[in-house]
Parts: C-alpha cells; structure tokens; sequence
C-alpha cells in the first residue's frame, strides 16, 4: 500500500508531544485586542493542548506523527 498523505495544514499548525497530546497556538489572538481583557492576553500565551474529541480529528489528518 502507499503511503498515506500528511495534511499540510495540519502539520503548520499542531504539533504531537511524545506523550501523543496534540499542541496547538492559543485560539482568539489575531485581531481585536483592544477588546480583550489584559488578562485574556496573558493566559493566553504560548501553546496550550487539545481536547481529546479535537486531538482525535488533528491525529487522523497526521498519520505518521503518534
């Protein structure tokens, strides 16, 4: 059988730990700051890991990075 594809997307965006928890950027961050609380921007720094429903789904788009 070939080899299954990576999706690029994913890939750019998440990143599997070593223990299989999926990393991904901190959500809400782009644009409309002046609107967030100060303290919404500083939780919200760095990376933060993905529920396991959404791991599942960000898994299935990486086959080869368990």
């Amino acid at each position: 059988m070939p080899k299954m594809k990576t999706k690029s997307s994913a890939k750019k965006r998440f990143k599997i730990t070593a223990g299989g928890k999926v990393l991904a950027g901190q959500a809400g961050k782009r644009h409309g700051m002046i609107k967030r609380s100060t303290k919404f921007i500083r939780d919200a720094r760095g990376t933060t890991t993905l529920s396991a429903p959404d791991a599942k789904i960000v898994k299935g788009f990486m086959p080869y990075d368990r």
